[in-house]
C-alpha cells in the first residue's frame, strides 16, 4: 500500500514536521522512498515522539546509506556502545555534564550557521539528530534553506558565483567558536574545496553550500572571499529562510546538508542537561572510502586526545 504521510510546513518551501512512519519498525521500500522523497520536498523533516533508541536509531538511519563513525583518535572515551553515534550532548563520558572548557571551546563553534562535515571530501548527506534530553530552556536547533536562499539571490550575484569553489577547514569554525588556535595554525592543517554552488541532486535544484567552515575562495584575496562568504550567509539566514526547532526527549530532526545550513541555539550548558545523539549519512548512493574517515582527519591534524580532554592542536 501507499505510504501517506501527514506533512506540516515551517515555511511555505521549507521544513516540516511529518506524521504517518514508525520509524523504530523496520521500512519496507516504499516506506523508505517515502521518507526520501519528503526529505527532498522539504530538505528538513521533524518526526515528534519517535520512541527510537541507539540501536533502532542505527538501524534506521542504515536505510539510507553507508553511516559515518565518530571519530575516535587515540585516547577517547565514548558514552555510547555505537561509533555511529555522534555525541552532540554536553556530558561527558561519565554521564554528567561536562565542566571542561577545551571540550565546551570546541563544541561551541556548533552554534555558527554551518554545513556538517562540509571539512571533509566525501560529505554528509543526511543527518539525522534524536533528542534523549532537552534543557528546559534553549537549546534549539535552527535551520536554513539553501535552495530557497540561491534561488532568490540577484542575477548578477548568481553569476558572480558560477565556478567559484570555497575552502572548507573544522579547524577554522572552531577557531571562531574560541578554541585556541592561530590563523597559521589552521592554514597547516590544510583544506577541502567545494564548489559555493551545486544542483542538489535530490531535487535538481540548485543550493548555496555555506558555513563556519568556510576559511576563504579558492583563487580569491582572501579579505575578499571572507566578505563573499559572509554576504551569502547574511542573505541566506533572513528570517523567511529559517525556522527554529525546540526539542522533547524521542523527536528526531533530519536535514539534508546538500541543501540546509544549521546552527544549535544557545542554552546554561553548565546548569542544564542536553542529550542529542546523531548518525550521519555519507553522500552517495553507493557511499564507499574510509569507514573512519573522521579519526583519519583527526589523526592527519595532530590530535591524538579527544572527548574526555583534548590537547590543543
Amino acid at each position: 500500500m501507499p505510504v501517506e504521510l501527514q506533512v506540516h510546513p515551517f515555511l511555505p518551501r521549507f521544513g516540516a514536521e511529518v506524521y504517518g512512519l514508525d520509524l523504530a519498525k523496520p521500512l519496507d521500500e516504499q516506506a523508505r522512498q517515502a521518507v526520501i522523497d519528503v526529505q527532498n520536498r522539504w530538505g528538513v523533516t521533524i518526526w515528534r515522539a519517535t520512541g527510537l533508541t541507539d540501536e533502532t536509531h542505527i538501524a534506521f538511519s542504515r536505510n539510507f546509506g553507508q553511516l559515518e563513525l565518530a571519530p575516535a583518535p587515540g585516547g577517547r572515551v565514548f558514552r555510547h556502545a555505537h561509533r555511529e553515534l555522534f555525541d552532540a550532548s554536553n556530558l561527558d563520558p561519565s554521564g554528567n555534564i561536562n565542566s571542561n572548557e577545551m571540550v565546551r571551546l570546541h563544541a561551541r563553534g556548533n552554534q555558527l550557521w554551518h554545513t556538517d562535515a562540509s571539512y571533509m571530501k566525501l560529505r554528509t548527506w543526511l543527518s539525522l539528530l534524536l533528542c534523549h534530553e532537552a534543557p528546559p530552556e534553549g537549546g534549539a536547533t535552527c535551520f536554513a534553506d539553501m535552495r530557497g536562499a540561491y534561488e532568490d539571490l540577484p542575477q548578477s550575484m548568481k553569476q558572480r558565483l558560477e565556478g567559484l569553489e570555497a575552502r572548507h577547514s573544522l579547524w577554522w569554525s572552531r577557531k571562531q567558536g574560541g578554541f585556541p588556535l592561530t590563523d597559521e595554525e589552521v592554514d597547516a592543517k590544510g583544506y577541502v574545496q567545494h564548489p559555493l554552488v551545486h544542483v542538489h541532486e535530490g531535487s535538481g535544484r540548485k543550493a548555496l553550500y555555506l558555513g563556519a567552515h568556510i576559511r576563504d575562495i579558492a583563487g580569491m584575496p582572501r579579505d575578499e572571499g571572507v566578505a563573499l562568504v559572509r554576504e551569502l550567509i547574511a542573505f541566506a539566514t533572513q528570517p523567511r529562510y529559517v525556522f527554529e526547532v525546540q526539542y522533547q526527549p524521542g523527536d528526531l530532526s533530519i536535514w539534508d546538508d546538500l541543501c540546509t545550513m544549521h546552527r544549535g541555539g544557545p542554552f546554561d550548558e553548565l546548569k542544564h542537561r542536553r542529550d542529542m545523539r546523531r548518525t550521519s549519512v555519507r553522500e552517495g548512493r553507493s557511499a564507499g572510502g574510509a569507514e573512519d574517515q573522521f579519526t583519519d582527519m583527526y589523526k592527519a591534524a595532530g590530535i591524538t586526545v579527544f572527548g574526555g580532554g583534548p590537547k590543543p592542536p
